[in-house]
């Protein structure tokens, strides 16, 4: 059955979220065990009795991180984040005062004692807004270009490299805080675009956590919300903690 503009909308940004949470869980978690490697000791012991297992894991987050934020920022690939905005720019009527009431009337029993003045401090996005949010699009993709995607089709997606001396080459130009600031973007735009759909509020890219090393001091409780980002580096620190206290790290076999 043929899915109405709202609809397309709605499935594109789900399917837009599961690709931005997948591409950051596998950068973060990659980044997180180089780190607990490289200042504990305890864990570079553990990691060294398992080495081709680590060495597995490592990589698979290393190539499934590429690939998927290539399928986000290929103009060729099916759902990329161009086909998004480009949903929500020509069916602005999506995000209109009128169709937001309809989608929260629908979800809520007594929405007349209070849809009113929700409706009337509700945003309507304009073209600027629309227009800003693609300008942003751009800058990033410039960066993916610039410095990621041949390390993407050239040597995970298709082997057309194999000399050492290129594929360092291409390495040489990435950057840890470059990479970040990605993750982090596609996060802040894709919680943009839903709070805009979900609640009427102006597509504002709001700050999100992206420095590994202020969320590997940080402490989270159980009742904190947290990003995606931010929950994948507490897990495998804690995996590392309960796996190397005394007596207990064991060889597998």
């Amino acid at each position: 059955m043929k899915m109405t503009p709202e609809e397309k909308f709605k499935h594109e940004l789900e399917v837009f979220r599961t690709e931005v949470e997948s591409a950051t869980q596998f950068f973060y978690a990659y980044m997180a065990i180089h780190s607990e490697i490289a200042e504990k000791k305890d864990v570079l012991k553990f990691v060294n009795e398992m080495p081709l297992f680590w060495k597995t894991i490592i990589g698979a987050l290393q190539i499934s991180m590429f690939i998927t934020l290539g399928r986000i920022f290929d103009k060729k690939s099916k759902h990329n984040i161009d086909s998004l905005l480009k949903i929500a720019i020509k069916n602005k009527d999506i995000f209109s005062k009128t169709s937001l009431e309809a989608r929260k009337r629908k979800d809520s029993e007594n929405a007349d004692e209070w849809i009113d003045e929700y409706i009337q401090n509700a945003y309507e996005p304009t073209d600027a807004d629309f227009s800003r949010l693609e300008k942003h699009v751009e800058k990033y993709r410039k960066l993916y270009d610039s410095s990621y995607r041949k390390i993407r089709n050239k040597i995970f997606a298709h082997k057309e490299l194999s000399e050492p001396s290129q594929i360092e080459k291409l390495f040489k130009k990435t950057n840890i805080r470059e990479l970040e600031r990605i993750f982090t973007f596609l996060s802040k735009l894709y919680e943009a675009l839903w709070q805009l759909l979900n609640n009427g509020r102006k597509p504002i890219l709001r700050p999100v956590p992206y420095s590994l090393k202020s969320m590997k001091k940080k402490k989270i409780s159980k009742w904190h919300s947290t990003t995606v980002q931010e929950r994948i580096v507490q897990e495998t620190m804690a995996f590392f903690k309960n796996n190397t206290k005394k007596g207990t790290t064991k060889r597998f076999t």
